[in-house]
């Protein structure tokens, strides 16, 4: 079963790739690894703006997150790279928060629940998740992503 069916079966379609808001491409391949350069959280055609601590609540983090997840899963699927996916090896995960919020692993667990729905076992990963003070058009998450693919 191919990941898009896995997630149709799941009652989870893929959003549309973004196109890159500046001077860079989605998906760099290299070396039997695919890139992904970081995804902003669009749900349901609106960017979610904002800093945790703030003025986003953490259930609204942890659905930004899982948003830039989708948003990974759509520009693999976009290179045709989604069932070539062998392991996801490592995420980054960029919260805007308050000097004070520390909740951001639990932010970035909306886009890690979501590799291990897509992949299973090969979903399990890496990550890093930081806090910090500005994102690209005051998003409130951003998420990366490096992935081992399947030759």
């Amino acid at each position: 079963m191919n990941v898009v069916t896995r997630l149709a079966d799941m009652g989870i379609e893929l959003p549309p790739a973004a196109a890159p808001v500046a001077s860079y491409v989605p998906v760099v391949v290299h070396g039997g690894m695919a890139y992904v350069s970081g995804q902003l959280p669009f749900i349901e055609g609106t960017l979610v703006t904002g800093k945790l601590g703030q003025d986003v609540s953490t259930e609204r983090g942890i659905q930004a997150a899982r948003a830039c997840g989708l948003m990974i899963l759509a520009q693999l699927e976009a290179a045709d790279l989604l069932d070539r996916v062998a392991r996801v090896v490592k995420l980054g995960g960029f919260v805007a928060s308050t000097p004070d919020f520390t909740d951001q692993p639990k932010v970035a667990n909306g886009a890690s629940d979501l590799m291990v729905e897509a992949f299973g076992d090969a979903g399990k990963h890496a990550r890093s998740a930081v806090g910090v003070p500005v994102l690209p058009l005051n998003a409130a998450v951003e998420v990366d992503a490096i992935l081992a693919l399947k030759v």
